[in-house]
Order: C-alpha cells, then structure tokens, then sequence
C-alpha cells in the first residue's frame, strides 16, 4: 500500500532523516564508552545507548521506507468542499456537541490537538463534502453516527504541524 502524503510531509521526514543522521556518530560513541565501562551483563548505561541506537536506526528506516513508498498528493479541493488542512467545525446531533477538527495526512494525526487523519472514518466521510450536508461516519458493520458540517474554514499545508513520533 502506498502512504498519501504531501510535499511538506516528505521534506518534514527528510530533515528527520537528516537530523538523526548528524546525531548517530553520537550514538556509535555511546555505545563504545558504555561498553568500556565493564561487564555486559550488567552494565545499564551500555544497554540505554544500545537502545536510543537501534530506535534512531529504526525511525531512520521507517522514514525511508515511506518516502520510498510515498504518493504525493495535492492539498487542493474546491472553496465549498472539505478538502486536506481544513478546519471544519462539526455538529454531533446524539450529544449536542460542537467540535472543530483539522483534516490532516496519516503522518500528522493528532487527536490531542483535533487534527484527524483524512483516513479515519470521520476523515473519509469529510473529504470533499460540503458545510450543511450531514453525513454518516461508519466505524464499522455495526456502529455508524451521524455529524453535521456546520462550517469550513480553507486550510493549507505548511509545517507547524509536527510528525508523529512512534
């Protein structure tokens, strides 16, 4: 399968790269010195530096592999549609709630700040509707609930939306 992403998500994960990079060279030396510092077995500082190496190596690898694997998409959509970094403020009928999300790429989901990813359910039922349609969000065979496009405020990519850390 092939990541959705936009061009500021592949230059954010490219300056990570980048970074992480710069930083192994500190991490090898870690290591070396935690190692000198006597048996193996029981030597908790060599056992921290060999960890912090291999998830550096890790996220390296992952970062690769996706922009290997990357699609890049456009971040435009029609002024009355929801469309990629939008702000749309949605009405939930069951809870009388109001809510303001931004519709985000997979790599800058952040339910803690309200940015959704547009390929979560809530996500795929958004794209490319319109303020005042009420639209079902299917979680599944058996749970769905409806929301209501109150408003949509146009949005554009730029970078002050972080990437995920896993």
């Amino acid at each position: 399968m092939k990541d959705e992403l936009t061009q500021v998500d592949i230059n954010k994960m490219q300056e990570e790269i980048a970074r992480r990079k710069a930083n192994a060279p500190k991490l090898r030396e870690a290591v070396r010195s935690a190692r000198e510092l006597g048996d193996l077995s029981e030597n908790d500082e060599y056992r921290t530096a060999k960890r912090e190496l291999r998830q550096n190596n890790s996220r390296i690898q992952y970062l690769e592999s996706m922009i290997r694997s990357a699609v890049i998409i456009s971040t435009d959509s029609k002024d009355d549609e929801v469309g990629l970094f939008d702000e749309i403020e949605l009405y939930y009928d069951r809870d009388d709630e109001v809510r303001t999300i931004r519709l985000v790429t997979t790599l800058r989901n952040d339910v803690t700040k309200n940015c959704i990813s547009k390929e979560s359910p809530l996500g795929q039922a958004l794209l490319g509707r319109k303020a005042g349609e009420t639209v079902t969000v299917k979680v599944n065979d058996r749970i769905s609930y409806p929301v209501t496009i109150r408003s949509i405020k146009k949005g554009e990519d730029d970078d002050s939306l972080k990437i995920r850390q896993f």
